[in-house]
């Protein structure tokens, strides 16, 4: 159980067991809802967890697990120091293992009962043999003697929830087992004990047995329930690879021993060693030594991340060449792994707006059903055929059962936010996947958004009589002592070259224009261009490069030399690799594209030109970006993709807010969605996850009522004045399991979806 307050306010998650179908979801709300002080509660079938929003002051968790308990459910207590996945992994293994002991029960004694009913009826020779052998009273006595295990013992779960649901006056998919197998039971009974000891008091017509319709129809119940329980494990499988993911042990190095110690054990602050091939066990900073890691399980991206001193390493990334040593900044659930894992499993309970339609069908669903049930066996008893009022009435019981639909949503949602972590994509809910698919317009922030955010320098036009590397070295060690951004990217350039930088004297700097600096003997004036104009020097020898530089979307910078203006540089804001890419293919998509920057309005068209971007607002202040996602949304709706501090009021304002993961922390905790890498190509692969996923829960939904609407009226015996066909309940009962492993099996092609881009 985990707990979150705010003022008066808490959420609390519960599991919950023996939920088998939607009815039982819409059961389990209703009891938690109709607890005082209950805001809101949710239930998802796929994860068996119950979300419930409730004012402390008023209800408290006991009451909440009462009233579930009460419905006719079990919670399921985490001990303490125990997680919750382990105790529900316990639990589901431990229901694994009733149903197939139950299954295996029913299997053998509903093999021998479905031969001994059938076989004689399709083939005459069989029937003459058994009756040579014993006279009927003999087989239906032997059959009520193999139903009999079946109906009470494998089939005691049906019987037990199915009677509770009844008495609660909120029947589901275990009433309708109970209501048909039960029928045909105690019918067959009934019929067997008559003729044997009060004989021909039943007419001819009525005298025909159905243990095998109880018996075979609860063994096929149960294998299908069996098949559900494996096919859940596998919708989990994208949490079991990210547990997977985690290391057992780390190296930690306290005084000066190391010791090998489990991953719970290390604190933060501890210094960590990393051998090659070994993975990182915690969240750190690297102190000592230099590698590669492979960061691909937390972006998606193949190519490993240099790491050298003052470089974050994250766990259960893993260490390729080098020894690594670092300090501790995060363990247990503060690490981004855990923290990813938190957000999958937040997203794979929560449940989306689409399930709302289903809730709403089944909760009138089940009653009707038990209507149509009953004017079944009315009419065909007024048609004088009790046999068929029987058979029908049984088939109609068991083929309506809602399990499908109750599936339909919650396993697509749950494969689809799990191939999406695979992916590198986090959904934060199953709002935000279903939602992302609806947009019509995508919004862009530019800087560390469409571009790397850290500019370099891009350009040298040199006049001077110094080569490229001398005067390079020359405007470094004259900007070292400047703090400006421009000046730290041409620091940078020099030392990528190794080049050797000498102190500078009577450093000054000029704000709004540029700096003064002697190297030596050398003065160097650098800055924009009203500066050289304020020092009398002539640009025009610069204007077509100036030109084409600023239609490029880069600063042009001057560099004069003992009063001679000898050079131009260009500093840039590079496009990342794969923007164009990306906006292209969402364009494709049919989508309109935004992009949204403070910067000026002849620099965005120059970036947006370089990416294909028809729709640029420039010169937007921080607080304006979310007023411009508001004027988007009058039109359509909107998502916003961002990384930074000034982004979170658009993130929170779009209809999807989309935050790149290697941004700040205030952009991915306002965001509904988050890209673990800075490629923005992962906005397309999440737009694709989402409309596959809505259209496998529609594929689903659409089966899952269809299923029901066809047959139905077959099981009440609409084909019969056409075809004289019955649907006998043994074939009701393999449609119905078979429409849920459908459901689960379609869910499951989700597993298959790739990388778009």
């Amino acid at each position: 159980m985990s707990m979150t307050t705010q003022n008066t306010s808490s959420t609390l998650e519960l599991s919950v067991t023996g939920m088998t179908c939607a009815a039982c979801v819409a059961r389990v709300e209703r009891a938690l809802k109709k607890v005082d002080g209950v805001q809101d509660a949710t239930v998802n079938l796929a994860t068996e967890r119950a979300l419930v929003q409730y004012d402390l002051g008023v209800a408290t968790p006991t009451q909440l697990k009462i009233a579930v308990q009460k419905a006719g459910y079990e919670i399921l207590e985490v001990q303490t120091g125990q997680k919750r996945s382990d105790a529900e992994k316990q639990a589901r293994e431990a229901e694994s293992a009733d149903l197939k002991r139950d299954l295996l029960v029913a299997a053998v004694f509903a093999v021998p009962l479905f031969v001994l009913a059938m076989l004689p009826m399709l083939w005459m020779p069989a029937m003459m043999f058994l009756m040579q052998l014993a006279p009927m009273k003999f087989w239906d006595w032997l059959m009520l003697g193999l139903a009999t295990p079946i109906y009470f013992y494998a089939g005691r779960r049906f019987l037990v929830s199915g009677f509770k649901a009844l008495l609660e006056k909120s029947p589901d998919m275990n009433s309708l087992v109970l209501l048909g197998t039960s029928a045909a039971f105690w019918y067959s009974v009934v019929v067997v004990l008559l003729e044997t000891f009060v004989p021909n008091t039943i007419p001819a017509s009525g005298r025909f047995v159905y243990f095998e319709a109880a018996g075979v129809v609860i063994a096929l119940v149960l294998l299908g329930k069996y098949l559900e329980s494996l096919a859940k494990g596998k919708t989990s499988q994208a949490m079991k690879t990210l547990l997977g993911l985690q290391a057992k042990t780390a190296t930690v190095k306290r005084g000066s021993s190391e010791l090998v110690l489990p991953l719970e054990e290390v604190l933060i602050h501890d210094l960590v060693l990393v051998r090659p091939g070994e993975k990182i066990p915690v969240d750190g900073i690297v102190v000592e030594g230099s590698s590669y890691v492979d960061e691909s399980m937390l972006t998606g991206e193949a190519t490993p991340v240099s790491k050298t001193q003052g470089s974050q390493v994250i766990g259960s990334t893993i260490n390729q060449s080098g020894a690594l040593t670092f300090r501790a900044t995060a363990v247990g659930a503060d690490t981004v792994l855990a923290q990813i894992m938190a957000l999958v499993e937040t997203a794979q309970a929560s449940k989306a707006p689409i399930q709302g339609l289903a809730d709403k069908v089944v909760q009138v669903f089940t009653p009707i059903v038990l209507g149509i049930a009953a004017l079944t066996f009315l009419l065909w008893l007024l048609l004088g055929n009790s046999s068929a009022a029987l058979v029908n009435t049984v088939a109609v019981l068991i083929i309506a059962c809602p399990c499908a639909m109750g599936l339909a949503t919650p396993t697509s949602i749950m494969v689809g936010s799990g191939k999406a972590a695979e992916l590198g994509i986090l959904f934060r809910s199953s709002t935000a996947l279903e939602g992302l698919q609806a947009v019509q317009t995508i919004a862009f922030d530019k800087t560390g958004t469409l571009t790397k955010g850290q500019p370099e320098l891009t350009d040298v036009v040199n006049l001077s009589s110094y080569s490229e590397t001398e005067l390079l070295r020359l405007i470094a060690s004259a900007e070292h002592s400047s703090e400006h951004p421009i000046a730290q990217t041409l620091v940078k350039a020099a030392s990528a070259q190794g080049l050797i930088l000498e102190p500078a004297m009577d450093f000054q700097a000029k704000a709004g224009y540029g700096i003064e600096a002697r190297i030596g003997d050398v003065w160097l004036h650098i800055g924009a261009e009203r500066y050289m104009q304020q020092l009398n020097l002539e640009t025009s020898v610069f204007s077509s490069q100036v030109q084409i530089l600023t239609t490029q979307g880069k600063t042009p910078i001057f560099v004069a030399v003992s009063q001679q203006l000898v050079a131009l540089l260009a500093v840039a804001d590079p496009i990342k690799a794969g923007s164009r890419e990306a906006v292209v293919a969402l364009q494709k998509r049919g989508l309109k594209v935004v992009m949204v920057t403070g910067d000026d309005a002849r620099t965005a068209q120059a970036i947006a030109a370089q990416l294909g971007i028809q729709h640029v607002r420039a010169e937007v202040l921080p607080s304006g970006k979310a007023n411009i996602i508001k004027e988007l949304q009058q039109h359509n709706k909107v998502a916003f993709v961002g990384d930074g501090i000034n982004d979170a009021p658009a993130l929170a304002q779009a209809d999807v807010g989309i935050a790149i993961g290697t941004g700040t922390d205030v952009a991915i905790e306002t965001a509904d969605v988050i890209l673990m890498s800075g490629d923005i190509r992962a906005v397309v692969n999440a737009l694709a996850i989402s409309s596959s996923t809505i259209g496998n829960i529609r594929q689903n939904l659409f089966w899952a009522s269809a299923y029901n609407v066809l047959l139905i009226p077959v099981a009440a015996g609409a084909l019969y004045p056409l075809f004289g066909w019955f649907l006998n309940p043994v074939l009701a009962g393999v449609a119905m399991g078979c429409s849920s492993i459908f459901v689960l099996g379609n869910a499951l092609r989700l597993r298959g979806l790739k990388a778009v881009l």
